[in-house]
This record gives C-alpha cells, sequence and structure tokens, in this order.
C-alpha cells in the first residue's frame, strides 16, 4: 500500500485510479474531436482546451470515488463496477453541467459532453475486462511472513482470504505457543537463520503475532530481518494498515502513545477544516431551506408534534450541546425518559420519518450545529450522554473518540452500517479512533465523496 497524507491507499486501486484519469483525458478530447469534425470546425491544438480536458477528467473520477467504484466489490466484479460506472457518469454530467452554467470556460458544451461519456464508458469498462484479473492477482499483493502460530496470527489469515486483500501469507512461524492454531506454522526452532528463512520466501513484509510478548520478542531475529530491507511490523499497526481501523482487540495504551498519528501540529489543517465547514453549512442551509421547510410540514401532517427537535449530545473535549433534527420518530418514542436505541424497522418511526432517514433529510438541520461550530462536517457521530456514560464503561478508549469535533458524517458512517447495539458502538469506535489518528483534510474530503454512496444507497440507515 501507499500512504497518502497518511492514509493507506492500495497499490491497485492508485495505479487503476491513474490509468482511469488517462483514459477520460483521451475519452474527452475524442468527445471534441469527433464533435469539431461534425460540424465542420477547425480542430485546434489539444493545449487550447486543457482546462475543459482536466475538468472532465477530474469531475467523473470525483464520482467514480463517490460512488465506490474503487471499493472492494467493484475489483471483485465486473458487472457491479459496470453498474456502479453508470451511476458515476450520471452524476458527473449533472455536475459539469452546473460547471457549464457557471464558468462556461471550464466545461465543454452539452454536445462535445455526450459524446466524451459515450467514448467513457466502454473505455472504463474495456480497462476492468484487460486489468480485472490482474488487479486481483499475486502481483500487487504483498508477501508477508507471521511470526506467530496463535488466535492472532488466525486473524492474520483469514483477513489474507477476504475479497481485496493486499497481502498474501507466504509463511507462518511458531514462536513456541502453548496452542499453536495455524497447522502449517513452521517452528522457530527448526529454522537456523529467520532472516535468511524471510529473504528466501521472497517476503517484503514480517508481521509480529505474538499471543505473549512479555519476554518473548525475538529482538536478535528482528534485527536481522529489518537490516535485509524487509519491513517489520506490529500486529496492530499491520491491522490498522489492512482494514482502515484501529483493532481494540490487538492495541495496546502503548502503541496509541508511540505510534504515528494524533497530531497536535495541526494549525493549517484546523483552519481549512473551519473555513470549509462555515462556507458548506451556509450554503446547504440557504440551497436545502426549501426542502427542509417542505419536510417540516409534511411531518406535522404526517403525526402530532413539532417538526423539529433537539436532543442533547456529547461534543469535544465530553461538552454536551444540542443539535437540530427533523422529527421522524412518534413524540412518545421515549416516553419513560430513557434513551433507547433506534432498531431495525423501529415501529416508533413514523411514515415520512423512514423516508426522510432512508435520504438523510432529517440530518440537513444539523448544518446550523455546524455553522455555530459545534461539529463539523466530517467526524465522529456525537452520541447522546446516556450512551456515552454506559460506553465509556464497557469499551476501552471510547472517550478518546471526543478528543475530535463530531460531525454529520465520518469514517465509521462510511465503512460501517448503522449499529444499535454494545457491540456496534465497538466496530464503530474502531473506524473512529482509525480517523482520530490519522486525520488529515484528505481523509475528510474523500469521506464527503463516499457519503454519496452512503446516501444512494443507505442500506444502513434505521
Amino acid at each position: 500500500m501507499i500512504r497518502l497524507f497518511k492514509h493507506y491507499v492500495p497499490n491497485a486501486v492508485l495505479l487503476l485510479g491513474l490509468f482511469d484519469i488517462v483514459l477520460l483525458f483521451l475519452a474527452a478530447e475524442a468527445g471534441w474531436v469527433v464533435r469539431a469534425h461534425q460540424i465542420g470546425m477547425l480542430t485546434e491544438p489539444t493545449y487550447t482546451r486543457l482546462p475543459q480536458l482536466f475538468t472532465f477528467a477530474i469531475s467523473v473520477e470525483l464520482a467514480m470515488i463517490g460512488v465506490g467504484v474503487y471499493g472492494a466489490d467493484a475489483l471483485q466484479s465486473l458487472r457491479f463496477a459496470a453498474a456502479r460506472l453508470i451511476v458515476a457518469i450520471s452524476l458527473a454530467t449533472i455536475f459539469l453541467s452546473v460547471i457549464f452554467f457557471l464558468v462556461p470556460a471550464l466545461t465543454f458544451w452539452r454536445s462535445n459532453l455526450l459524446y466524451a461519456m459515450l467514448f467513457a464508458v466502454p473505455a472504463l469498462v474495456l480497462m476492468r475486462i484487460l486489468l480485472g484479473k490482474t488487479l486481483g492477482s499475486q502481483v500487487f499483493k504483498r508477501r508477508v511472513v507471521v511470526l506467530g502460530a496463535g488466535a492472532r496470527a488466525a486473524r492474520i489469515k483469514a483477513l489474507s482470504k477476504a475479497p481485496g486483500s493486499g497481502f498474501v501469507v507466504v509463511g507462518y512461524v511458531s514462536m513456541s505457543e502453548p496452542k499453536p492454531v495455524i497447522p502449517e506454522a513452521i517452528s522457530r526452532d527448526a529454522i537456523y537463520n529467520l532472516a535468511d528463512h524471510v529473504v528466501l520466501l521472497n517476503a517484503s513484509e514480517v508481521v509480529l503475532a505474538l499471543e505473549e510478548r512479555r519476554n518473548a520478542l525475538p529482538l536478535k531475529d528482528l534485527l536481522r530481518i529489518k537490516t535485509t530491507g524487509v519491513h517489520v511490523n506490529e500486529i496492530s499497526t499491520f491491522l490498522e494498515r489492512e482494514t482502515g481501523r484501529v483493532d481494540l482487540d490487538s492495541v495496546n495504551p502503548s502503541w496509541l502513545i508511540f505510534s504515528d498519528g494524533f497530531s497536535s501540529g495541526r494549525m493549517f489543517s484546523s483552519m481549512f477544516k473551519r473555513l470549509f465547514d462555515i462556507t458548506a453549512s451556509l450554503i446547504l442551509l440557504i440551497l436545502t431551506a426549501p426542502l427542509v421547510l417542505l419536510t417540516a410540514m409534511l411531518v406535522k401532517m404526517d403525526s402530532k408534534g413539532p417538526a423539529f427537535y433537539r436532543q442533547r449530545r456529547v461534543g469535544l473535549f465530553n461538552i454536551g450541546f444540542d443539535i437540530i433534527k427533523l422529527r421522524s420518530m412518534r413524540i412518545d418514542a421515549e416516553a419513560a425518559g430513557k434513551a433507547v436505541w433506534a432498531e431495525k424497522d423501529d415501529p416508533r418511526i413514523t411514515r415520512v420519518g423512514r423516508i426522510i432517514r432512508k435520504l438523510r433529510i432529517d440530518e440537513l438541520p444539523q448544518c446550523w450545529s455546524v455553522l455555530k461550530g459545534d461539529m463539523s462536517f466530517v467526524g465522529p457521530r456525537p452520541e447522546r450522554p446516556q450512551f456515552v456514560d454506559d460506553l465509556e464503561q464497557k469499551l476501552a478508549y471510547y472517550a478518546e473518540r471526543h478528543m475530535v469535533k463530531p460531525g454529520i458524517t465520518g469514517w465509521a458512517q462510511i465503512n460501517y452500517p448503522y449499529g444499535a447495539s454494545i457491540e456496534d458502538a465497538r466496530q464503530k469506535l474502531e473506524y473512529d479512533l482509525y480517523y482520530a489518528k490519522n486525520y488529515s483534510p484528505f481523509l475528510d474530503v474523500l469521506i464527503l465523496l463516499q457519503t454519496i454512496r452512503v446516501v444512494l444507497w443507505p442500506e444502513g440507515a434505521r
């Protein structure tokens, strides 16, 4: 994997993305040339229309990222990828039409745009047909040797067999575990020189997956492996990179303290984030005001009670604040006064509420909280104080998620479906900790783009 702005991107995805941008650029140029010949217009050199070509390529590429064209499912299934490509092209067409209306000099005429899209779709699909097997083959997978043969090694083994995995385990070495669970593991005692063994396996990485590290670290072996040029990683760092979350089963306080991340030197990033929040929330509040007012009327007509409601949430540094949402449940949803998790097909949700929750319209008034500074567009979802008190008692490191400002959307929201249990909260916490640890404006942009996928395919909404 390649680390871009503290976020890991698989080599295959990065390569495919670069190929796609080149194809989109060529499709845009072909569309321009064909249309120019049709109307008898003189075809000027390519450099005279570089702004239009780049606007087209970047707009479609961002739409592809947003709808999940580079996700594991799309990389494994050509049919899935083709369907997402069509949606991406449609969204990009709408976006480019808006750009044409606002800044005509930056994009094509509608006829040019049509031809460019017609060239782009088959080219992108053909690229996936040609590279499909190659992208999932051993060529782009890192060769890993695992030191350990217990439950932690078994987790790595299972992860390596998951669709879209970016690595292959080429060897397991049992480091005198009392209960080894990997039958193919070779005993360390049977290997004369571990560094030579790793090199002979042509491994690019060694992962330390010991069940008990106290007085068991093979420091001499690890030093020799490191000096051969092979990367050495601890299982917590390895799982963070491969899964995009901080694994609570393997992490310990010292790893959180000494590993890279949680940087306080974020003055520029924080200023950028706040400026974006103010600008985007103002624009959204203005543009969505008619939709919010119409929805508020429908909520009032559908059930008794106010259209909006305030609810106490826990924010940055564990400080409480009130969020405003469009009401989607009956007013007696918590008649007993006790906070209750939302359930699948929750009977407390109204008819209009079920629709606006699926479309995330009930979240729009939270832009006011973003404008005030209580929330950001991107960050861990703020929970209710009653839930926080319970979760902090049951989940280690839960309080650390309050070290970043809560958001309307977040890394957990785009990677994990709606959760309403302690186990769901634990899974989401792992993603929230990853975001807090690896925050950058790049990751924020990535989350905002992929929120499009969550809105279009709201399988996690309740």
